[in-house]
């Protein structure tokens, strides 16, 4: 009888698929621990699994795993050379979290643009001239800067659009057609674009390429006025250069859902920044969003097991040939 192994949380519609597949054995771990998934890897058909980190070395004890199902889309806790060599697709969820984190994106540029936090802080401190000092700003008109237009960057392209706002797109992997099609403006140096751009939004994956493609000579060269948003993943943005543009007056203010350590360290400086808006890695943690992730990386799980996964949710689609 096939087996899957859960490491973590997943919602119930997800374990609903699950249990309707005939003869599959649920495996659901305690906790994401590596250490927890010594005893019950080795014999299972499939892992699904949110954020633990997936040991290389656990999958040399395995025989029959015929899938790595990922309840995200990030998959930087992942071994995928180590799946690869064996043969292992790694699945993603993909789609499942797009709305979500884009409306968290304009959540961030609003509140950013219109001095939400600093406002709240002045109204319950008594400073009601604050109203004459600290200059909201309307984003109707603005450009948008997208770096990465998959799904999550096309959500947050036509909304921003909606809004009223004209949208650059970077994405080496996407055709300048389709990104003209969905109404973006395709540019081929994002960084030369930065003297102009009012908003930055960050949904690249995180890869040696990318880490800290947001560093102090970007930072230098982006508007006083201008919003920096990471709801990707950790890494992607110099922390300390981002903190120090920060008290330096440089930019309006950044929204980051994303850090490098995850929880931060104490003495991360962007900790103690009033002009950044922080949330725990949860732009895709919404009611709809989360459903949306534990179902589909169950129904990977169930078509890898059929062999019938899609080869486009696939990060490493050429072991599917195999």
């Amino acid at each position: 009888m096939p087996r899957v192994v859960i490491s973590g949380h997943i919602q119930d519609v997800g374990r609903t698929i699950l249990s309707a597949y005939p003869g599959l054995e649920i495996d659901q771990l305690p906790d994401e621990d590596p250490e927890t998934l010594r005893r019950p890897l080795p014999g299972a058909d499939a892992l699904l699994t949110r954020t633990g980190l997936l040991p290389p070395a656990l999958l040399r004890e395995t025989n029959g795993l015929k899938v790595v199902s990922r309840h995200g889309v990030g998959y930087d806790n992942i071994p995928v050379d180590a799946l690869t060599a064996r043969g292992i697709p790694l699945a993603l969820a993909i789609g499942a979290n797009a709305v979500s984190v884009a409306e968290q994106v304009l959540a961030f540029a609003f509140a950013l643009a219109k001095r939400m936090p600093a406002l709240d802080r002045a109204v319950r401190a008594g400073d009601w001239g604050a109203r004459n000092r600290l200059g909201p700003f309307e984003l109707g008109g603005r450009r948008l800067l997208i770096l990465g237009f998959g799904r999550i960057g096309r959500e947050l392209s036509s909304r921003a659009r909606a809004l009223g706002m004209s949208v650059a797109a970077f994405d080496p992997l996407v055709p300048a057609e389709a990104i003209r099609a969905a109404g973006a403006e395709p540019v081929a140096d994002w960084r030369a674009i930065l003297p102009e751009v009012d908003v930055i939004s960050l949904h690249v994956p995180r890869t040696p390429e990318t880490e800290n493609m947001i560093g102090a000579a970007e930072l230098d060269r982006m508007r006083p006025d201008a919003i920096l948003i990471n709801t990707a993943r950790g890494g992607l943005i110099d922390e300390a250069a981002l903190a120090a543009a920060l008290a330096a007056g440089k930019l309006a203010g950044a929204g980051i859902d994303t850090l490098d350590d995850e929880p931060p360290k104490p003495d991360n400086p962007l900790l103690r920044s009033d002009r950044v808006i922080l949330s725990p890695h949860t732009a895709g943690l919404s009611r709809e969003g989360h459903a949306n992730l534990s179902r589909i990386s169950a129904e990977n799980v169930v078509a890898a097991l059929d062999g019938r996964l899609d080869p486009s949710v696939v990060v490493n689609p050429s072991v599917l040939s195999r």
